[in-house]
């Protein structure tokens, strides 16, 4: 419920001093957290150097290649064709947002969609037909809540931009030209503008995705995807796992919802079933398509997947999620996808609903079946 309880907290810190990485410094820090009750330090500090060394490899690589392009055909050319990309996609949204304005011959959209928990996020755009400039409000959206899943507004930036480039039906980079003619009302202490303290480890997995449905749905443009990305760790004292789970995409006007895949602004595949057995004292027990959670339709929405689980030894195992109580929507007359399910299975075949936030204790021969959501039909069928 608090940040502090997260992990490590890093608001500035430099990780390479003098060509020197600053292991020793970094690793006080990621320990850090053991110095407040009730919390504890990185379970895996090799783990984590090893990633950190790993970002630090992929900038200096980075930088090499600039500096060969700069060397090739010279700063000004490079730094030209950067503001050109830049200035493209502003043009590009700036387009799109007077087509849509024109097409539906008016100057401001409306959604809401509710979290779980009942929080709404709220949406109005305005829209300036002549500049194709836009106003980005979400007044109405509920007040920071008593858990993990408040969101910067970063986390919204992002939501948008990312939204914004699937609208424009371009292939162009993803830059921050795409939020050139974007302002923005969010108001203070709500969801997604919480107080510093605010416990935000789910804003960036959840909500993120919750917004990406909300932007979409102001713009009539598909029906809502799995809105979650099934979050599930699992471990003990001497390890932790984790994992993202995949569940259905939307249905639009002229294409039907893909099952089984992550969607809209995550990028993470999932542990082989193969790896997972050999490298932690777990059984995959079913991994599959779950049949008919998509929403049907004209065109129908993809369904989500079921993910059983049993410890070969007592674990810890918690799952952060949602769309378990809110159905993923259709549009324009699509059906509504099905809400996911966090089931408890116990060894004497006790089936217990977790719901969709829970950190519990299993025993070996007990399971974790997770029935991720289908996503929304588009069109009446």
């Amino acid at each position: 419920t608090k940040l502090e309880q997260e992990g490590a907290m890093i608001i500035g810190f430099k990780l390479v001093r003098k060509n020197q990485f600053q292991e020793e410094a970094i690793s006080d820090i990621l320990k850090s957290p053991n110095k407040i009750p009730g919390n504890s330090g990185t379970r895996n500090l090799r783990d984590n150097l090893s990633d950190l060394r790993a970002q630090v490899a992929a900038n200096n690589s980075g930088i090499r290649l600039l500096l060969e392009l700069v060397d090739e055909y010279g700063l000004h050319t490079v730094q030209s064709y950067m503001k050109f990309i830049q200035n493209n996609a502003e043009m590009s949204v700036r387009n799109m947002l007077k087509r849509f304005s024109k097409e539906h011959q008016t100057c401001t959209t409306v959604a809401m969609d509710k979290m779980d928990d009942g929080t709404p996020i709220c949406l109005k755009v305005n829209i300036d037909p002549e500049t194709g400039s836009a106003l980005f409000d979400f007044s109405g959206t509920g007040p920071q809540v008593l858990g993990n899943h408040n969101a910067p507004p970063s986390v919204t930036y992002s939501a948008v931009i990312y939204s914004l480039r699937c609208l424009v039906g371009q292939d162009i980079p993803l830059n921050q030209g795409c939020l050139a003619p974007i302002s923005f009302i969010i108001p203070k202490n709500s969801l997604l503008n919480p107080s510093e303290d605010a416990g935000v480890v789910g804003g960036n997995v959840l909500t993120s995705q919750r917004i990406v449905d909300v932007v979409l749905k102001a713009f009539k443009a598909c029906a809502a995807s799995q809105g979650c990305m099934n979050n599930l760790t699992f471990g003990d004292s001497e390890f932790g796992y984790y994992e993202t789970i995949a569940g259905g995409a939307g249905a639009g006007p002229d294409w039907e919802g893909r099952s089984g895949v992550h969607t809209h602004c995550t990028n993470t595949r999932i542990t082989d079933p193969e790896i997972l057995e050999r490298r932690y004292p777990v059984l995959l027990r079913e991994f599959s398509i779950r049949k008919g959670s998509g929403g049907s339709g004209k065109n129908r929405g993809g369904d989500g997947v079921i993910r059983e689980i049993e410890p070969l030894r007592p674990l810890t195992m918690s799952i952060l999620s949602e769309r378990r109580t809110c159905e993923p929507y259709g549009l324009e007359g699509g059906s509504n996808g099905k809400c996911g399910r966090n089931l408890l299975i116990t060894k004497e075949g006790l089936t217990i609903n977790i719901g969709g936030r829970c950190s519990t204790s299993l025993n070996t021969g007990d399971r974790l079946r997770i029935e991720t959501p289908g996503a929304g039909g588009y069109g009446k069928a």
